[in-house]
Parts: C-alpha cells; structure tokens; sequence
C-alpha cells in the first residue's frame, strides 16, 4: 500500500508538517518496502489559494491510498476524497512514526475536513 505522509523533511526520520496543502513535502512510502518517493510540494507552499486542491491531486497521481498529515482543510479533503484516497488526520511524530502508528490501527480515518486551530 502506499502511504502519503506531509513532512518537513525527504526521509522517514523528518518530522510529520502538520500542514497538508502547504508541507514541505510529501513523502509517498511503499509500506511494504518502506522505500521512499519525495515529492517536493514547495510551488504549494506559497500558492495565495488552492495548495489544498493542488497537493491532493498531487498525492492521487502517485496512487497514495492513504493520507496521514496533521490538518486538512475542507476542499483538499473533498479532493481527496473524490480520488478515493482515504485521510487520517492528527499525525505526529516522525514520518516512521506516523506510519508505524497507522499500520498498528492507531489513526483512524477522518471523516470531514479539520482546521488547523479550530476543534
């Protein structure tokens, strides 16, 4: 299965970026193999509007099934969830960590959109 992570790094040690549309990358990881895609998501970054949108067809076109990020806003989600591929919210840690804690059961998905600072 292929897991997409958003991280502030290019390896499984980096830091999971709490930010979806605007992380600094996105790492694609093969879970059986553990290998490693990055994507560099910098033109997002620094996008006025539309990361979200933008970093979600990113994460479908590499044929990610799973998104584990810390914060999805409302139109990346619908995205997302229009391309089938399925969202876990909350994740921290390194990107190992996320991983490794979605593959023991411990991020359930989502099932709407979150906002960083809101509840």
């Amino acid at each position: 299965m292929k897991i997409a992570v958003t991280s502030k790094g290019t390896d499984l040690d980096s830091q999971v970026d709490p930010r979806f549309g605007r992380a600094a990358y996105i790492l694609i990881v093969d879970t059986p193999s553990l290998e490693v895609e990055v994507l560099d998501n910098s033109e997002n970054v620094n996008a006025f509007k539309g990361a979200g949108i933008q970093a979600a067809a990113m994460v479908s076109d590499k044929g990610a099934e799973v998104l584990l990020t810390g914060f999805c806003g409302p139109n990346a989600f619908k995205t997302l969830a229009a391309t089938g591929v399925k969202v876990a919210m909350d994740a921290g840690g390194t990107v190992s960590d996320a991983v490794k804690a979605f593959n023991e059961g411990k991020m359930p998905f989502a099932d709407g959109a979150n906002i960083e600072g809101q509840t």
